[in-house]
């Protein structure tokens, strides 16, 4: 027997809407998921607190407790890999539950083969050649690849997998650009179907946890019409 792609994984789907979450639970479960349902904000953050889960699927447009705000207080105590939902596809929106700590976006409707597809590159990041590297010091930094670890003047800076991803794929390459395209591949999976805004938004997300001055950055540098680099 071929073994399903889910392997028992858990899933916190957070869907108001019954018909899409039925719909949505079937698939996943067909896939080998053990889903985890919620239908608002506040039921979600209970049933997030009761049992780890793998990934969240979270709808922004919730009644109560809107999905931005739940992927805000997740994020206050957990690092599990977030996809927000958002109805209309409006950009803000989605800029907006990126910055609220989400790593990736979907709009809808959703198919249920490509929300499997995002789950599957989410939960595949592998972090097996980014274990290889040295520690790394550039000016307050420390990244400890093989602990998972930055420190900012010695104190550990609180990451998400995401932006801690990111800045270890830029220690690799330390003073040399990193464009955006290589970073949606390597971090979000050769499959994964978004733009760049994925990229920029969480650079910015990371510039805020590690630069002295976000708005002046000295660490993670733009480097026009290439992408990113860390400086030396």
């Amino acid at each position: 027997m071929v073994p399903m792609r889910g392997q028992g994984r858990r899933v916190l789907l957070v869907e108001d809407d019954a018909r899409i979450r039925r719909v949505l639970a079937i698939a996943l479960r067909d896939e080998g998921y053990r889903v985890v349902e919620a239908d608002t904000g506040e039921g979600a953050l209970e049933r997030h607190a009761e049992s780890p889960v793998d990934v969240v699927i979270l709808d922004l447009m919730l009644p109560g407790l809107d999905g931005f705000e739940v992927s805000r207080r997740m994020r206050r105590t957990s690092d599990v890999p977030i996809i927000v939902v958002s109805a209309l596809g409006d950009s803000h929106d989605i800029v907006a539950g990126l910055e609220a700590g989400a790593d990736d976006y979907m709009t809808k409707p959703v198919v249920a083969k490509e929300l499997s597809a995002r789950i599957r590159a989410l939960l595949r990041r592998s972090r097996s050649s980014q274990q290889q590297l040295p520690t790394i010091v550039v000016g307050s930094l420390e990244i400890r690849p093989r602990e998972g670890v930055v420190l900012r003047d010695g104190h550990p800076v609180a990451l998400t997998t995401t932006e801690l991803r990111l800045v270890e794929r830029l220690a690799g390459r330390v003073g040399e650009p990193v464009s955006r395209e290589t970073l949606l591949t390597e971090i979000w999976g050769y499959d994964y179907f978004g733009d760049n805004r994925l990229v920029d938004v969480h650079i910015s997300r990371l510039r805020s946890k590690i630069e002295p001055d976000p708005g002046n950055p000295r660490h993670v540098v733009t480097v026009r019409g290439l992408g990113y680099k860390l400086a030396p």
